[in-house]
């Protein structure tokens, strides 16, 4: 099989040549052809000139953006380019900082044999943030399963059969929302255990404010169903406080009427258009093995 490893990168060189030297001495029992396709999202850092030799990687392309467009944006552009200019079986978007663990790479691997063409999805189990982030997660977790019907788990560490792929570029959503996409797209995931790692280097991106509009993303691509259950909601809850109205009773609803416009406005990130030429962006690919 031809398995393609996608990796969005900004600036973090370090943290990405130690993943792809993790990624290498991984690989040193694994049959398969893997090839590593990095996306360089317009970095303004020179990445390192490593010497490397990665001989259990078959081929390692950097496909360096023009303009900055972001992790999910950097993520649709790379399967797209794999889809129309690659011969691949399957795709393994992961991120580039350590945090999702090379070692894991093997068992999505292995579960392909068994997995039927559907895509696997690795469930995050075990996170490695503080408490305070730890419980907002959570929180994230249930107002997605509470508004959109759809319980969310997993990232961008998947591994994608090529129909799947073809399904992802060809859905809008995913130019806002990797996992948000792929939950529209496919019920039938296999899921297994992903233990969330710790970063190679520096702190972890994901800031409080990044969770808030992940969440929301995601939200967003599931934008009727939510405004249908939040119609439902503001009116039984107006019926229950109807008579012990006051601003304090009155917040719950301002919460949900800045959530909506918030998934309304994210939501005209889903622009095909954009999507469509997003290869235009790439200014040249470096083959550096």
């Amino acid at each position: 099989m031809k398995i393609k490893i996608l990796i969005p990168v900004y600036n973090d060189w370090q943290s990405l040549f130690k993943l792809l030297d993790e990624i290498n001495s991984k690989l040193s029992g694994i049959e398969n052809e893997i090839s590593v396709i990095i996306v360089n999202d317009a970095s303004t850092h020179d990445r390192l000139d490593e010497k490397k030799k990665f001989e259990n990687i078959y081929s390692i392309k950097i496909l360096n953006m023009k303009i900055n467009q972001g992790h999910a944006r950097c993520i649709a552009t790379g399967l797209k380019y794999i889809f129309e200019k690659d011969e691949f079986d399957y795709v393994i978007p992961m991120d580039g900082d350590g945090e999702d663990r090379p070692e894991e790479i093997e068992e999505l691997i292995s579960q392909i044999r068994s997995s039927n063409n559907r895509p696997i999805v690795g469930e995050r189990v075990k996170r490695s943030e503080n408490l305070m982030f730890k419980i907002f997660y959570q929180l994230h977790k249930l107002i997605t399963l509470t508004f959109t019907g759809k319980s969310i788990k997993f990232g961008n560490f998947t591994c994608l059969p090529k129909l799947t792929v073809e399904k992802l570029i060809n859905e809008k959503a995913t130019w806002n929302s990797f996992s948000g996409s792929l939950r529209k797209i496919e019920n039938n995931l296999i899921a297994i255990p992903s233990t969330r790692g710790i970063r190679y280097f520096g702190p972890s991106k994901m800031s409080f404010s990044n969770l808030v509009k992940h969440s929301l993303s995601i939200i967003s691509v599931f934008r009727m169903t939510v405004l249908i259950r939040s119609a439902l909601f503001i009116i039984v809850y107006i019926l229950m406080i109807k008579s012990n109205a006051s601003i304090i009773t009155a917040i719950p609803l301002i919460l949900l009427l800045v959530m909506i416009y918030s998934i309304s406005s994210l939501s005209l990130r889903e622009n095909m258009d954009e999507f469509e030429k997003s290869l235009e962006n790439i200014k040249n690919i470096d083959n550096i093995k």
